[in-house]
């Protein structure tokens, strides 16, 4: 069997294997497994070796240590205090409250770095409110299943940790490179709401600031100062995470790893001083959930690169890589041939998957036709925040249903189609202007 062909069926069965619905870890290793047994048999007694030294890396503490840092973020309540506050500084603007649930969701992004939970946790609170408010469930749910992506993409982000540990690029010029596609996104989400809202025949039911009566009829919302500033104080410790983690990063004070420990510990005093979570109940729910997460996670990751190493042991990555660069379509011809299997394999594999088994075979294609693997971090997760909103996987879809039952799917596709053709206008802006992906990592210090 050729290498080409071999590469082909490695990646075809390892496909094939992730969408019948295994475990992740479980399937990237048996194929690995297999396909070690046989074509190159004598590398299966460095199998455990190439694990444990998988694991044996300190940029891989800042996937627990982020995971810990969001945990207690996730089960207070900051989420309904972070998208009250907003609520009521933004709440006469024209689809206010559409615009207020997604900044919430931006911020709680960058607390978290995860888009099921950023989902959930704003969603809970901002779909009934928008519904109640006048919001169409269309709108209401495809905003917040567009807006929930925000988490992989808007630092710091665990698909970043991922892809940089799997490249061997710096996790903290990834995270900082998706600052500003992240902020174009968000706004160009934002002004997409305040037209609909403003011109639509469904927004005409929705009132500025407006609150609907036991009645059906809607009534004024006014808030004074006092009551605009009166949730501040338990929102800014957060925010103030945030700006230390990404100024830590920027001005190379600190490695990924030492700004998440810091702000893992500023975040579990925050939970127990502002919402009293310091019982032992309490904790126990926090670590479970980090723990969870970053157990699953971290066995991924271990899998992936035993699937990489196999890969690069039977030739199978360098030989796909030159087939892709032999295309004679160009270099941009091969970007939009790369985005759009990129699309497809979000459709049916989670993010933190594709990167691990893809990112290494493309790294290569990349650095050939001379782009920057950082700018191609942010390229690769806008196109997997798309795959997060669009069946059969899109995860964020179904958490919305559970939050909205009685909302067919069919009517929150509608409500994400325009914010899909936004991230697809992101990707095209950062292929077309690549300082939006990259002007900020210049510019970092150390």
């Amino acid at each position: 069997m050729s290498e080409q062909l071999l590469g082909v069926a490695v990646f075809g069965s390892a496909l094939v294997i992730l969408m019948s619905g295994i475990p992740i870890w479980a399937g990237l290793a048996g194929i690995s497994l297999f396909w070690a047994l046989l074509f190159s048999p004598e590398i299966l007694p460095t199998v455990p070796l190439v694990l444990y030294s998988s694991m044996d890396s300190f940029a891989l503490l800042a996937i627990p240590l982020f995971i810990l840092l969001s945990a207690p973020i996730a089960l207070s309540r900051a989420s309904s205090d972070l998208y009250e506050a907003l609520h009521r500084w933004l709440y006469r603007l024209p689809g206010g409250l559409g615009i207020s649930t997604m900044l919430a969701c931006g911020v709680f992004a960058a607390l978290c770095g995860s888009s099921p939970a950023t989902a959930a946790a704003i969603g809970g609170i901002g779909i009934p409110e928008m519904r109640r408010r006048g919001y169409s469930p269309r709108l209401a749910c495809g905003l917040i299943a567009h807006a929930g992506t925000f988490g992989i993409l808007i630092p710091p982000s665990i698909t970043m940790i991922l892809y940089g540990i799997a490249t061997e690029t710096s996790i903290g010029k990834c995270f900082i490179a998706g600052v500003l596609p992240g902020l174009l996104e968000i706004l160009l989400s934002c002004l997409w709401v305040g037209f609909y809202v403003t011109f639509s025949k469904d927004g005409r039911s929705i009132r500025r600031g407006g609150r609907m009566k036991e009645g059906g009829e809607p009534s004024l919302e006014v808030y004074s100062l006092r009551e605009k500033l009166l949730y501040l104080p338990r929102v800014l410790p957060f925010i103030l995470i945030i700006v230390g983690i990404m100024g830590s990063l920027y001005g190379g004070w600190a490695t990924p790893s030492e700004a998440a420990g810091v702000g893992a510990v500023l975040s579990l005093v925050f939970v127990m001083v502002l919402y009293g979570m310091y019982r032992w109940r309490d904790l126990r729910e926090i670590l479970l959930k980090a723990l969870n997460e970053s157990t699953m996670i971290l066995m991924i990751m271990a899998a992936a690169l035993l699937f990489s190493f196999v890969c690069s042991d039977l030739y199978v990555t360098q030989s796909l890589a030159n087939l892709i660069l032999g295309l004679p379509v160009g270099k941009w011809g091969i970007i939009v041939l790369i985005n759009l299997l990129l699309l497809v394999l979000g459709f049916f594999i989670p993010p933190a998957a594709v990167i691990l088994m893809v990112a290494p075979m493309l790294l290569p294609v990349i650095k050939g036709l001379g782009f920057d693997p950082v700018w191609f971090a942010v390229i690769m997760t806008v196109n997997l925040e798309i795959g997060l909103v669009t069946p059969p996987v899109g995860l964020n879809l179904y958490i919305v249903k559970g939050i909205a039952p009685d909302v067919p799917l069919s009517q929150v596709l509608i409500g994400v189609l325009p914010f899909v053709i936004i991230e697809m206008i992101v990707i095209a802006a950062v292929c077309v202007f690549p300082g939006l992906a990259l002007w900020l990592p210049s510019k970092m210090i150390g």
